[in-house]
């Protein structure tokens, strides 16, 4: 499925993951809508501020990427599905999934939901 709206969720999507990777707030910031909300692996909720806090905190794994990229979209919103492999800070594979749903607003994608679980 290719098409202007989906290559560029799927750029926003990879700009996500790199910003995970590389603890890049001023990228988040760009990216999230004001109410965004992330869901950890630990279960707790952060609203954006939190997760933003939470991202400037450098990262202790390496080589994430996300995989089995599924890109859904929808008038005005859309939602993707992935799984994500990186080395932990003792340098094991691990994996994981997420969900981010995405909302379009006079124009702009941003994303208002994040899911996300480790295995």
């Amino acid at each position: 499925m290719a098409g202007l709206e989906y290559d560029e969720l799927a750029q926003l999507n990879r700009d996500y993951i790199d910003a995970v990777q590389h603890s890049d707030v001023e990228r988040f910031g760009q990216i999230l809508a004001e109410d965004f909300r992330c869901s950890n692996p630990d279960g707790s909720i952060l609203d954006r501020q939190g997760f933003l806090e939470q991202t400037a905190k450098p990262v202790s794994i390496t080589g994430l990427t996300a995989e089995n990229v599924e890109i859904r979209i929808f008038p005005s919103c859309a939602i993707i599905h992935g799984t994500t492999s990186y080395k932990d800070a003792q340098g094991a594979m691990k994996k994981g999934r997420y969900t981010d749903v995405w909302l379009k607003h006079e124009g702009v994608w941003l994303a208002v939901s994040a899911h996300v679980t480790r295995a």
